[in-house]
């Protein structure tokens, strides 16, 4: 009779195998899940970087290497980003100083043709934030009550023109203002009829000049309502009597007091 073998006291420890390699696809998943939150090819490049680097070395997996986890390499997509946004800060920046130095140029272009002409008081250039903005007295230019340009008018308007145009061209507001008498004749209703009608005839004139492209171009009239003195005097309602060409920048420029 044969005798029967005792079993022995060994575990079967087989199921390790297995289970290991579970977990390792386990954290392989939780690891793509993450990536897929924000999709990025960088990302899955790095990735599969990662996956070739942990599952080589011979089939060991992650939780038998016994170092660090493999670090993801470091993108340089962020300093990239940072990188173009300095530039396009700096770009910025240089168009901004190139048009604040083309309405500069402007400026003592029309400075220089109102020293010529003597009309000094009677046309004035400011620069600001807004551009380059052209003050024309109206008793000049126009009767009392009336928004025909007078000849000395036409021959400014049309000699205005020629230091208007430029390279690329700028938009151009033309706004008429009047003071606070009132006014209501067979013409014009009020101050704010006035004051656009003058600014349209003054903008007619400069249009002349085949140079300028009129869809650049806008009147605009505000009557008695932007004095720029108070009307407490003769000579403080002739100076709010008055026609402003404005010459827009085409990049925000900052002029500093």
């Amino acid at each position: 009779m044969r005798r029967k073998k005792k079993k022995g006291n060994h575990i079967d420890e087989s199921w390790l195998l297995p289970y290991s390699d579970l977990l390792t696809l386990l954290v392989a998943l939780f690891i793509v899940l993450f990536a897929m939150s924000d999709i990025n090819a960088e990302k899955y490049e790095r990735l599969s970087q990662v996956f070739e680097s942990e599952f080589s070395a011979g089939g060991i997996g992650i939780l038998e290497q016994n170092k660090q986890p493999t670090e993801i390499p470091t993108t340089q997509k962020e300093d990239n980003e940072n990188e173009e946004n300095d530039e396009n800060k700096e770009k910025s920046k240089t168009n901004s100083q190139l048009e604040l130095e083309k309405l500069q140029g402007i400026q003592l272009s029309i400075n220089a043709y109102i020293q010529e002409q003597h009309l000094e008081g009677d046309i004035e250039t400011k620069l600001t934030d807004e551009g380059l903005l052209i003050t024309i007295v109206n008793n000049v230019f126009f009767d009392s009550g009336s928004a025909e340009v007078k000849k000395d008018g036409e021959r400014v308007a049309r000699e205005v023109s020629e230091l208007l145009v430029a390279d690329p061209p700028h938009e151009i507001v033309i706004s008429g203002h009047s003071d606070d008498v009132p006014i209501h004749n067979s013409s014009y209703a009020s101050n704010w009829d006035l004051s656009v009608m003058r600014a349209i005839n003054f903008m007619q004139f400069i249009l002349e000049n085949k140079k300028l492209n009129p869809a650049l171009f806008s009147a605009k009239g505000y009557g008695e309502n932007k004095p720029i003195v108070p009307n407490t005097s003769a000579e403080n309602r002739e100076k709010n009597r008055r026609v402003e060409v404005l010459i827009l920048p085409n990049y925000e420029i900052n002029i500093t007091e």
